[in-house]
């Protein structure tokens, strides 16, 4: 028998397609990563136009809390990005640790 056949389990009683999970968490992954892209490049964008607006004297900073409040308001949506990223990883994770976990199971069942 070769190994793909071997690892995978044609029980009559799966509720789900097991390509079909496989291909749901590439997406997930995929589309992680270009969570991840958008909210950098937002984040590099954001940037570029506060050092500007800093170097043409178009924003005014009071003192220190002025400062960080305008960088905070750069961090913010990057900080969503990130809980948007790590949630879609570990989502997809999740997704193939319950296969193998119902994989693991089918085998143990058979011994």
């Amino acid at each position: 028998m070769t190994e793909s056949n071997q690892n995978k389990t044609n029980f009559a009683g799966t509720y789900f397609d097991r390509d079909a999970v496989i291909r749901l968490t590439r997406f997930l992954k995929i589309a992680s990563w270009i969570v991840a892209v958008v909210y950098i490049y937002q984040l590099i964008t954001g940037m570029a136009v506060f050092v500007l607006q800093l170097s043409r004297n178009l924003v005014y900073i009071g003192g220190p809390t002025d400062l960080m409040q305008q960088i905070g308001w750069l961090l913010q949506p990057s900080l969503a990005g990130v809980i948007f990223y790590v949630a879609l990883q570990a989502f997809a994770q999740a997704l193939l640790i319950l296969l193998d976990i119902e994989d693991n199971t089918r085998r143990a069942a058979r011994k």
